[in-house]
């Protein structure tokens, strides 16, 4: 059996990408890596909100698993619209890595600090931090800074921006853990639904040989849980990448599933942040209910007016 790998093509995306083929070449599968330029990738000096949410990452990829060219399309968990084409499926997430959000700069003494008077400038390219940073650290000058992680970091020498806004895992696959200077509170800056986690999609035509494969080699069950809940929760709220909300869902135990979620208004004087449990059987319902919870306690109104702004 073959498994041919659709990506996109940076370095983050490959890492990602060989991941997968590792977890399937460790029992006995082939692989090929195809890589994919996405709308996304081709688009650096705009905002994700002004390209516009919905499959900016996965639409280009999405065709070639449509066509066959490609039986697998492997994304970061995070950048998976919350509502994907009835013609394909998630089957398979990996296990996650550690979700905090970071700051990585070069000078080791650089913190984040609430009720700081320094005028700082920290590069960021997502509305959920924006606004977070808003909320907790109004001294705070954001810059729209997008690109691979690469990319961003030379800007940042550049002198576009003093720290950059990011992701754990994505500083950390790619080896630049001696950079952060700062891991965040996950109180504060709860992360994007999905965060840390490779998802897979497929074609609902696959084979059902290569799907079971795929699911055998790669799910991790845990994950799958936590992810099902965060998923469903933003699928409630129609909520992707241009939309400030969140959600963190964790096992406590065997019997017992928690997930804190909310949203958070562009100018981050609101944020409703509600906490919901349950079984793990029950995660997409779960997941829901914590949506509708978040919504009856002035999402909605939030929602509205982010969507408006943004000319959604």
């Amino acid at each position: 059996m073959k498994i041919r790998i659709g990506t996109r093509g940076s370095q983050l995306a490959l890492w990602q990408a060989n991941h997968v083929a590792d977890l399937l070449h460790q029992q006995g599968i082939e692989t090929e890596i195809i890589t994919i330029d996405t709308k996304g990738d081709k688009i650096q000096e705009v905002s994700i909100a002004k390209i516009g949410s919905k499959g900016v990452f996965t639409e280009e990829i999405e065709d070639q698993l449509l066509q066959g060219t490609i039986d697998i399309a492997v994304h970061s968990a995070k950048d998976m619209q919350s509502e994907i084409p009835a013609y394909f499926e998630l089957i398979a997430f990996t296990e996650r890595e550690q979700v905090n959000d970071v700051v990585v700069s070069h000078n080791p003494n650089f913190r984040l600090e609430e009720g700081g008077t320094n005028p700082i400038r920290l590069g960021t390219s997502s509305t959920r931090r924006v606004a977070t940073l808003r909320k907790y650290y109004p001294q705070v000058e954001t810059v729209s800074v997008r690109g691979n992680l690469q990319t961003r970091i030379r800007k940042m020498e550049e002198g576009v921006c003093d720290a950059l806004l990011l992701a754990f895992a994505g500083v950390h696959r790619m080896g630049y853990d001696n950079m952060i200077v700062q891991t965040l509170s996950l109180e504060q800056f709860t992360p994007a639904v999905g965060q840390g986690s490779v998802a897979i999609e497929v074609s609902r035509e696959l084979p059902a040989d290569k799907k079971e494969a795929v699911r055998n080699c790669i799910n991790h069950p845990e994950t799958e849980t936590r992810l099902l809940a965060e998923r469903a929760f933003l699928r409630k709220l129609q909520g992707g990448c241009s939309v400030p909300v969140y959600a963190l869902a964790t096992l406590l135990n065997k019997e017992e599933l928690e997930i804190k979620g909310g949203v958070i208004a562009l100018d981050g004087k609101t944020r409703i942040h509600i906490v919901e449990k349950g079984h793990p059987s029950a995660a997409e319902t779960i997941g829901n209910l914590l949506a509708e919870k978040v919504i009856a306690a002035g999402g909605a109104r939030i929602l509205k007016e982010i969507k408006g702004e943004q000319g959604v």
